[in-house]
């Protein structure tokens, strides 16, 4: 299926798992913003250095670097016939970005992952402690989901606005949320 999709949810809505799930249902590829960091950091090349000079003082890296890696990763082959972007668009500058490097009218269908924030900071809690990651405390993750939602839900309006966003609940089972997905989007795109 040739589609262009953006999947966004907020922290411990098992974005990156559904991304997985989706594109290997559609057969396109997921294009991640961590990804494509790693990506051009271990190929030490001007994006990744620039990118670097940032995080290796603990800032964001700056939308016009991340715009520009994006936009050289939907240049690539394989995503001529479709993507499904995790993690980009965050904000409604990058938003304008996209629009601009696709058109306004490209983007096919933004999929938000709904979920509550107390079950996806019970969720994010247990992650933690499995992972013995003790900075992921509860102010911690309420802070990253407070962070997703001053930032994101904007983007989320702008494209409720042009009609093309399909949200599905995010706390179900792994392949009860895939299922979701994928019904929810085809029923969407066939409308």
């Amino acid at each position: 299926m040739s589609v262009r999709l953006i999947l966004v949810g907020p922290p411990g809505a098992g974005k990156g798992t559904q991304a997985e799930l989706l594109c290997e249902a559609l057969g396109i590829p997921a294009i991640s913003t961590g990804e494509i960091f790693r990506r051009h950091a271990k190929a030490h090349d001007e994006l990744g250095q620039l990118a670097e000079s940032y995080t290796s003082r603990g800032e964001l890296v700056p939308d016009e670097v991340t715009n520009k890696m994006v936009a050289a990763r939907l240049a690539e082959q394989d995503a001529a016939d479709g993507f499904l972007l995790d993690g980009y668009p965050r904000n409604l500058s990058q938003v304008a970005a996209l629009d601009s490097m696709l058109g306004e009218s490209s983007i096919d269908a933004v999929l938000s992952l709904v979920a509550d924030d107390d079950e996806v900071v019970q969720r994010l809690l247990g992650r933690a402690a499995e992972q013995g990651r003790v900075d992921d405390t509860e102010d911690v993750i309420r802070h990253r989901i407070e962070l997703y939602h001053a930032q994101t839900e904007p983007l989320i309006s702008v494209y409720r606005e042009r009609g093309i966003l399909v949200e599905v609940d995010g706390m179900g089972g792994i392949e009860e949320v895939a299922q979701n997905l994928v019904s929810e989007l085809k029923a969407f795109l066939t409308k």
